[in-house]
């Protein structure tokens, strides 16, 4: 038995899959028993974001992100935890977070909501439509406001349980948003390439990193965009992905600077700069209320300069003791004109780098205004800082998939997983009534699973349901392939010519199943706009493994076990 042992181990097939085996693990990198909470994404401009704590790469494995380990001393084992000590939290509290990778020290932030009283008052303000570093005072008569505190603002961070593996789970398995998209026109190889760069760039100003964006088609030849975003709301991901997001200022029908790097330097965020505007505030209208914001930009002096240019001809005019230029600067979204802005009479032929933006917020209720309001402008602020897409973009499904559900999805397949595998051993070993066969079938099957995990642990491709339906018809294969095997060995006769033509008849019929299935599958990475790549994706992988690797191994070990 020694002696059948060293020569199984020392034959070169069986090493290839030993070497490939630990590879994998290490790719798989489990942790049986991890602890904390790991950090998904960080909300910008809250009290984690400004304490100095960044969402990760969408491309980071799983058990490289960091993970929250205590806070304030008090361990976190795991999210409940972490949402429990949150959830705790008071005012002006100051919090140590320590993580995996360093400790940070944040102070929480009121919640506040505005209140416009009924009360009037008299405010010295200055004067600008069109911002400057010049600025004239006016007296004006507004609303009373009162910020009133109902909460703490959450610190900004969204977790979940520790990963115990670098296995990425897709959407079904853990839950979020899928949200298919197409473009209005067919469009280019290099217009794809910008729409999906400038989309992962809008996701990741909004604060949203655990995405995945990816083309798809169909065997119509139909454009798709897939995005697959875990914990986010449906809405918001629907209206800022599918916003073609053309941002034009016009004077006249002459564009003076368009939203994108290139023209704008600057977008202020913080509350100095950018909210609710202070001048015009909130009202009512119709049977609402509606709410103007403002935030300030920086242009490029490219763009200060157009600005300049289209100015410097045009007449001044006297407006309740104002006197403005003849024109106003015209602000479009996607060709919808959202607002208008006066322009100073001394900024007429000036480079002036420093405006101001504003748009409206509506609402049933003066709240629901003022949230309507700053989701615009955050919405704006991140269109302006990406640039618009090079055409318009069509939702044609989403999907909301709850963590629970995901959770239960995996539990399901790990059980079924187990059941199948079991179910196959005993089948097996009732048909051949020898260990020697089956012992090794269920090694190989092992092996063929755990180098699929590992090798997409090492790609990044995400596991979900359609990935688990091509595991098992991977496995199902290799178990055939393994009885065709097994069935010309007991077959066989010792003399070594017998053995090889034996084998060369199992595996010439092993690979006209393989081929077959590859060409099978092909189809299917086009078809259903993608939904189903990731079944064929894993198919195509977990029969190459089996082939090349698992289940030449397999009959050397049944030929070794046997022959002798």
């Amino acid at each position: 038995m020694n002696t059948r042992l060293k020569k199984t181990l020392l034959n070169p097939r069986v090493i290839i899959s030993l070497v490939f085996i630990v590879l994998a693990i290490v790719a798989i990198n489990p942790d049986l028993t991890p602890e904390g909470a790991a950090i998904r994404s960080v909300t910008l401009n809250s009290s984690a974001n400004l304490a100095g704590i960044t969402s990760p790469t969408a491309t980071a494995p799983p058990r490289s992100r960091e993970v929250v380990l205590a806070m304030n001393t008090k361990p976190i084992k795991d999210a409940s935890d972490y949402n429990a000590f949150v959830a705790a939290l008071q005012l002006n509290q100051t919090v140590t977070v320590r993580t995996n990778k360093n400790t940070y020290l944040l102070r929480t932030k009121p919640l506040t909501e505005i209140i416009i009283l009924n009360e009037t008052e008299t405010k010295i303000i200055a004067e600008r439509n069109l911002v400057t570093n010049e600025t004239r005072n006016r007296t004006i008569v507004v609303n009373k406001t009162l910020d009133r505190i109902i909460g703490v603002e959450d610190i900004g961070l969204k977790v979940y349980d520790a990963p115990t593996t670098n296995i990425r789970k897709g959407l079904d398995l853990q839950g979020g948003t899928r949200v298919l998209l197409t473009p209005e026109s067919k469009v280019s190889a290099d217009d794809m390439d910008l729409i999906l760069s400038n989309m992962k760039e809008r996701l990741n100003v909004f604060g949203l990193s655990d995405v995945v964006i990816r083309e798809a088609g169909d065997l119509s030849g139909n454009q798709y965009i897939l995005v697959e975003i875990a914990g986010a709301n449906e809405e918001e991901v629907k209206e800022l992905l599918a916003r073609q997001g053309k941002f034009e200022a016009k004077i006249g029908e002459a564009v003076v600077f368009r939203g994108g790097h290139k023209d704008i330097t600057y977008i202020c965020r913080t509350a100095d700069c950018s909210g609710i505007d202070p001048q015009a505030g909130c009202g009512p209208s119709g049977s609402g209320w509606a709410c103007q914001f403002r935030f300030a930009i920086t242009l490029s002096p490219e763009a200060a300069e157009q600005q300049a240019s289209l100015t410097k001809n045009l007449n001044v005019i006297t407006e309740n003791n104002q006197q403005y230029l003849s024109e106003q600067l015209l602000l479009y979204l996607d060709d919808v004109q959202v607002d208008q802005l006066n322009i100073g009479a001394d900024l007429r032929g000036r480079a002036v780098t420093d405006i101001q933006i504003s748009g409206s917020g509506t609402g049933a209720t003066q709240q629901e205004a003022i949230t309507n309001s700053l989701t615009n402008m955050k919405r704006l602020q991140t269109i302006l800082t990406t640039g618009s897409l090079p055409v318009k973009l069509q939702v044609v499904k989403t999907d909301v998939i709850s963590p629970s559900l995901g959770e239960e999805f995996v539990h399901n397949s790990i059980l079924i997983g187990a059941i199948a595998m079991i179910g196959v051993v005993v089948v097996v070993f009732l048909r051949y009534w020898n260990l020697k066969v089956a012992l090794p079938m269920i090694l190989t099957m092992l092996t063929e699973v755990t180098g699929l995990f590992g090798v997409a642990a090492l790609i990044g491709w995400n596991i979900d349901i359609a990935a688990i339906a091509g595991i098992i018809v991977a496995i199902g294969t290799g178990v055939d392939a393994q009885i065709v095997i097994a069935d010309e060995a007991l077959r066989g006769e010792k003399q070594t010519v017998e053995w090889k033509r034996r084998f060369k008849n199992a595996f010439f019929i092993i690979f006209a199943a393989y081929f077959t299935g590859l060409v099978a599958m092909v189809p299917l990475l086009f078809a259903g706009a993608g939904l189903v790549k990731g079944f064929a994706i894993t198919t195509i992988l977990g029969i190459s493994i089996g082939v090349f690797i698992a289940r030449p191994a397999y009959a050397k070990i049944v030929e070794i076990l046997i022959k002798d």
